[in-house]
């Protein structure tokens, strides 16, 4: 079961860079180069691992690739707590989004055996 969330997380996450660019682009930090082409690109690997997660052949690659995206985007997690550009969401969310990343990752690494 926690395989198929998963997978359903990163398939949606994957098709929201698509349909809504707009909220990425907002929570890219100002140091990313082409920032609509990463948004794109990483819309693009969430898609990808997430369906790759269900072949069983393909799951250990695609646990650790996605292990590797939520490390390329903690940055935006980061700026998005420390810009004072989202005031209106809760601060603890944006704190605790922090973390939760390591949670993220923990969940992909029990894929990864």
């Amino acid at each position: 079961m926690s395989l198929y969330l998963m997978s359903f997380l990163y398939v949606v996450a994957g098709i929201l860079h698509f349909v809504r660019p707009q909220t990425y682009l907002r929570i890219m930090p100002p140091s990313i180069p082409a920032p609509l082409t990463m948004v794109y690109l990483s819309g693009v690997a969430e898609l990808v691992l997430g369906l790759a997660l269900l072949v069983p052949s393909l799951r250990t690659w695609a646990a650790w690739g996605i292990i590797l995206l939520l490390i390329a985007v903690f940055p935006a997690n980061w700026y998005m707590a420390t810009s004072g550009k989202f005031t209106n969401i809760p601060a603890w969310i944006l704190w605790a989004r922090l973390p939760l990343q390591g949670v993220l990752i923990y969940w992909a690494y029990t894929f990864t055996k």
